[in-house]
Protein backbone atom coordinates (compact mmCIF):
# COMPACT_ATOMS: atom_id res chain seq x y z
CA UNK A 1 0.00 0.00 0.00
CA UNK A 2 2.82 2.40 0.85
CA UNK A 3 4.45 2.00 -2.57
CA UNK A 4 1.16 2.22 -4.45
CA UNK A 5 0.09 5.35 -2.58
CA UNK A 6 3.51 6.95 -3.12
CA UNK A 7 2.90 6.63 -6.86
CA UNK A 8 -0.66 7.96 -6.54
CA UNK A 9 0.60 10.87 -4.43
CA UNK A 10 3.19 11.76 -7.04
CA UNK A 11 0.48 11.96 -9.70
CA UNK A 12 -1.94 13.80 -7.40
CA UNK A 13 0.58 16.51 -6.47
CA UNK A 14 2.40 17.15 -9.74
CA UNK A 15 0.39 20.26 -10.63
CA UNK A 16 0.45 21.97 -7.22
CA UNK A 17 1.78 25.53 -7.42
CA UNK A 18 5.26 26.25 -6.05
CA UNK A 19 6.96 29.34 -4.70
CA UNK A 20 10.67 30.04 -5.00
CA UNK A 21 12.73 30.42 -1.85
CA UNK A 22 16.37 30.60 -0.87
CA UNK A 23 17.96 27.37 0.27
CA UNK A 24 21.28 27.27 2.08
CA UNK A 25 23.55 24.43 1.00
CA UNK A 26 26.94 23.63 2.56
CA UNK A 27 28.56 25.70 -0.21
CA UNK A 28 26.21 28.56 -1.05
CA UNK A 29 22.69 29.90 -1.13
CA UNK A 30 20.61 28.80 -4.11
CA UNK A 31 17.00 28.89 -5.23
CA UNK A 32 14.63 26.10 -4.28
CA UNK A 33 10.89 25.57 -4.25
CA UNK A 34 8.18 24.77 -1.76
CA UNK A 35 4.45 24.26 -2.06
CA UNK A 36 2.52 27.51 -2.31
CA UNK A 37 -0.75 26.04 -1.04
CA UNK A 38 -1.91 25.06 2.41
CA UNK A 39 -2.47 21.30 2.21
CA UNK A 40 -4.81 19.07 4.21
CA UNK A 41 -4.44 15.30 4.26
CA UNK A 42 -7.80 13.88 5.33
CA UNK A 43 -7.92 10.12 5.89
CA UNK A 44 -11.27 8.44 6.45
CA UNK A 45 -10.78 6.44 9.62
CA UNK A 46 -9.62 3.75 10.05
CA UNK A 47 -8.43 2.34 6.74
CA UNK A 48 -7.46 5.75 5.35
CA UNK A 49 -4.73 5.98 8.00
CA UNK A 50 -2.73 3.44 6.00
CA UNK A 51 -2.41 5.99 3.19
CA UNK A 52 -1.18 8.98 5.23
CA UNK A 53 2.58 8.29 5.51
CA UNK A 54 3.43 8.49 1.78
CA UNK A 55 1.67 11.86 1.47
CA UNK A 56 3.37 13.22 4.58
CA UNK A 57 6.72 12.08 3.21
CA UNK A 58 6.11 14.13 0.04
CA UNK A 59 4.53 17.09 1.85
CA UNK A 60 5.94 17.29 5.38
CA UNK A 61 4.29 20.66 6.04
CA UNK A 62 0.81 19.32 5.27
CA UNK A 63 -1.78 19.22 8.04
CA UNK A 64 -3.57 15.95 8.84
CA UNK A 65 -7.26 16.13 9.75
CA UNK A 66 -9.50 13.12 10.35
CA UNK A 67 -12.98 12.03 9.38
CA UNK A 68 -14.44 8.96 11.08
CA UNK A 69 -17.05 6.94 9.21
CA UNK A 70 -18.23 3.39 9.16
CA UNK A 71 -20.59 1.61 6.84
CA UNK A 72 -23.99 0.50 8.08
CA UNK A 73 -23.92 -3.06 6.76
CA UNK A 74 -27.72 -3.20 6.41
CA UNK A 75 -27.99 -0.09 4.21
CA UNK A 76 -24.39 0.31 2.91
CA UNK A 77 -24.71 3.99 3.88
CA UNK A 78 -21.92 5.83 5.74
CA UNK A 79 -22.36 6.81 9.36
CA UNK A 80 -20.14 9.72 10.44
CA UNK A 81 -18.95 9.47 14.02
CA UNK A 82 -16.01 11.89 14.03
CA UNK A 83 -15.08 15.10 12.20
CA UNK A 84 -11.84 16.88 13.08
CA UNK A 85 -11.88 19.66 10.50
CA UNK A 86 -11.14 22.97 12.24
CA UNK A 87 -13.67 25.79 12.25
CA UNK A 88 -12.91 28.29 9.49
CA UNK A 89 -9.56 28.79 7.76
CA UNK A 90 -9.85 25.84 5.34
CA UNK A 91 -6.88 24.42 3.51
CA UNK A 92 -6.36 25.32 -0.14
CA UNK A 93 -6.09 21.67 -1.22
CA UNK A 94 -7.60 18.65 0.50
CA UNK A 95 -6.46 15.10 -0.18
CA UNK A 96 -9.16 12.64 0.93
CA UNK A 97 -7.76 9.17 1.58
CA UNK A 98 -9.86 6.01 1.46
CA UNK A 99 -8.30 2.80 0.14
CA UNK A 100 -11.63 1.42 -1.10
CA UNK A 101 -14.16 3.25 -3.26
CA UNK A 102 -17.13 0.87 -3.39
CA UNK A 103 -20.50 2.66 -3.55
CA UNK A 104 -18.87 6.05 -3.01
CA UNK A 105 -21.03 6.85 0.02
CA UNK A 106 -18.19 7.57 2.45
CA UNK A 107 -16.31 9.63 -0.09
CA UNK A 108 -19.42 11.66 -0.98
CA UNK A 109 -19.85 12.45 2.73
CA UNK A 110 -16.15 13.33 3.08
CA UNK A 111 -16.16 15.58 0.00
CA UNK A 112 -19.30 17.34 1.23
CA UNK A 113 -17.61 17.89 4.63
CA UNK A 114 -14.59 19.48 2.92
CA UNK A 115 -16.89 21.65 0.79
CA UNK A 116 -18.72 22.85 3.93
CA UNK A 117 -15.31 23.60 5.47
CA UNK A 118 -14.53 25.78 2.45
CA UNK A 119 -11.89 23.65 0.72
CA UNK A 120 -12.38 23.99 -3.03
CA UNK A 121 -9.56 21.86 -4.51
CA UNK A 122 -10.39 18.34 -3.36
CA UNK A 123 -8.51 15.30 -4.58
CA UNK A 124 -9.38 11.69 -3.74
CA UNK A 125 -6.82 8.89 -3.48
CA UNK A 126 -8.00 5.26 -3.41
CA UNK A 127 -6.16 2.01 -4.01
CA UNK A 128 -9.10 0.20 -5.58
CA UNK A 129 -12.53 1.29 -6.79
CA UNK A 130 -15.67 -0.11 -8.32
CA UNK A 131 -16.86 1.28 -11.63
CA UNK A 132 -20.25 2.26 -10.11
CA UNK A 133 -18.46 4.14 -7.30
CA UNK A 134 -16.26 6.04 -9.75
CA UNK A 135 -19.29 6.94 -11.87
CA UNK A 136 -21.20 8.17 -8.80
CA UNK A 137 -18.36 10.51 -7.77
CA UNK A 138 -18.00 11.79 -11.32
CA UNK A 139 -21.76 12.49 -11.53
CA UNK A 140 -22.01 14.21 -8.14
CA UNK A 141 -18.74 16.15 -8.39
CA UNK A 142 -17.89 16.96 -12.01
CA UNK A 143 -14.23 17.84 -12.30
CA UNK A 144 -13.26 16.01 -9.10
CA UNK A 145 -9.63 14.88 -9.20
CA UNK A 146 -9.75 11.12 -8.54
CA UNK A 147 -6.56 9.03 -8.33
CA UNK A 148 -7.14 5.26 -8.25
CA UNK A 149 -4.82 2.34 -8.94
CA UNK A 150 -7.41 -0.15 -10.18
CA UNK A 151 -11.09 -0.05 -11.06
CA UNK A 152 -12.99 -3.31 -10.68
CA UNK A 153 -16.17 -3.80 -12.70
CA UNK A 154 -18.81 -4.01 -10.02
CA UNK A 155 -20.25 -4.65 -6.60
CA UNK A 156 -21.82 -7.77 -5.13
CA UNK A 157 -25.21 -7.97 -3.41
CA UNK A 158 -23.62 -6.61 -0.19
CA UNK A 159 -22.02 -3.68 -2.08
CA UNK A 160 -18.50 -5.06 -1.75
CA UNK A 161 -16.09 -4.50 -4.64
CA UNK A 162 -15.79 -7.53 -6.94
CA UNK A 163 -13.28 -9.04 -7.29
CA UNK A 164 -11.90 -6.52 -4.75
CA UNK A 165 -9.43 -7.35 -2.01
CA UNK A 166 -11.50 -7.71 1.15
CA UNK A 167 -11.58 -5.28 4.06
CA UNK A 168 -8.78 -2.77 3.48
CA UNK A 169 -8.55 -1.74 7.15
CA UNK A 170 -8.18 -5.35 8.27
CA UNK A 171 -5.54 -5.99 5.61
CA UNK A 172 -3.57 -2.82 6.35
CA UNK A 173 -3.65 -3.30 10.14
CA UNK A 174 -3.46 -7.13 10.24
CA UNK A 175 -6.81 -7.54 11.98
CA UNK A 176 -10.00 -9.44 11.31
Amino acid sequence: VHRIVTLLAFAATEDLPLVTRDVTTPLTITKGHRLASRIAIVPILRAGLGLVDPLQALMPEAEVWHLGMYRDEATAKPIEYYCKLPEGHPSDVGFVLDPMLATGGSLVSAIEALHRWGCRDIRVLSVIASQPGVERLQRQFPGLRLFVCAVDPGLDDRNFIVPGLGDAGDRIFNTR
